[in-house]
């Protein structure tokens, strides 16, 4: 039986590793041209997908790249006030690790065995146990998984659902080597991720294993063209930032300094998600894993989410080696149920997000007085 994986993103990754940990070979047919095609993001706060990683033989390995201290947050108003600081001992458990996505998936990426993972075959279409490629090569498969993120090819193979914009829109910047450039800004932000939260607007910013403090201005009720009519010139980063200072009208200076001192790479991302509980009827031959089956509002839960369905489908797959219909079957019950929970909180925190008040109620959440939504 051949399993064929469209996608070396987290989710196809970890299905690789948990199938291959279980005596099952698999295909891994990824777009890019290697491991270093393009940047990988952020970091990313692994908290259920510990779960897989134990599943995939992987624990103790995750544990040595993690930074426990990427556990620290400081939460503040747009004024400056800060309204929580938490600082995690250096023996506390992990929790909540941080984890550079890159090292993960370098992780995932080096446990498989050589030739696993096709570099530069960019999937085109499917049918008849055939995959085909943008460069005319084909492949066949008994099972194809489509692990292909937000804007998947394979999905259109189960369902007409497409990604819709969510009104909320992103511009990220980042300052490089903080603690050699601006010391003073480093220990502003922490060890871990500084949040400032209030009147339809965000800027969260994060430790990142390399120096590098990565921050999100996250624009919330705006529409889907908004980063076009903004009049941020995104193609003159010193204008671009002084524009995105102008866009956070009577913020503290303090923190408005991060922005002015940003390198020149800004990133505009504009968030589309699925409709929550997304389902189709099961279907022999083909399924999906992680954004491509459930894209969701990233407040923590995607990446999570794609890790435990690698695994949890390559568990169901060796379970029923000689039925991967019935394997999928198994699978997909229990995704929908998993991840329609985990895209409802999701939600409901993005709408607290919107709020004047965003970050009073998100102390109020973190210290369990109230639910986020």
């Amino acid at each position: 039986m051949t399993i064929a994986i469209v996608g070396a993103g987290l989710g196809g990754l970890a299905l690789a590793r948990v199938l291959h940990v279980n005596g099952l070979d698999c295909v891994v047919h990824e777009r890019e041209p290697s491991r270093r095609a393009r940047a990988q993001g952020g970091m990313l706060d692994i908290h259920s997908g510990q779960r897989a990683l134990r599943e995939a033989g992987l624990i103790d390995e995750f544990f040595a790249i993690a930074r426990g201290e990427g556990q620290d947050m400081r939460l503040l108003e747009p004024d400056g006030t800060l309204l929580l600081q938490e600082d995690t001992p250096d023996d506390a458990p992990l929790a909540r690790p941080e984890v550079d996505r890159a090292d993960l998936r370098d992780l995932l990426l080096d446990s498989l065995p050589e030739g696993v993972v096709r570099w530069g075959q960019a999937f085109e279409s499917a049918d008849s146990g055939l995959l085909r490629f943008a460069d005319g090569g084909s492949a066949p498969y008994d099972l194809l998984v489509g692990a292909d993120g937000a804007n998947s090819r394979v999905r259109a193979l189960l369902t007409d659902a497409r990604p819709a914009h969510t009104g909320h829109n992103v511009v990220e910047v980042g300052i490089p080597d903080i603690d050699r450039t601006r010391p003073d800004l480093a220990a502003m932000v922490g060890r871990g991720t500084y949040w400032v939260l209030g009147d339809g607007l965000s800027l969260a910013a994060q430790r990142n294993g390399d120096g590098r403090v990565r921050i999100g201005l996250g624009f919330y009720d705006t529409t889907e063209d908004w980063l076009a009519t903004s009049g941020i010139p995104f193609d003159d980063p010193a204008a671009a930032r002084a524009r995105l200072i102008e866009l956070l009208p009577g913020w503290d200076p303090r923190v408005t300094a991060l922005i002015a001192a940003c390198d020149d790479a800004i990133v505009p991302r504009a968030i589309t998600t699925l409709p929550v509980g997304l389902t189709w009827p099961s279907t022999p031959g083909v399924t999906l894993v992680g954004d491509a089956a459930h894209l969701m509002p990233p407040v923590g839960q995607g990446a999570n989410m794609a890790l435990l369905d690698g695994a949890l489908l390559g568990l169901a797959l060796a379970a029923h080696p000689d039925d991967l219909p019935a394997g999928v079957e198994q699978y997909e019950r229990e995704m929908f149920e998993r991840t329609a929970a985990a895209a409802r909180m999701s939600t409901e925190m993005q709408a607290v997000l919107r709020r004047p008040d965003a970050a009073r109620r998100m102390l109020a959440f973190f210290r369990g007085e109230e639910p986020a939504g």
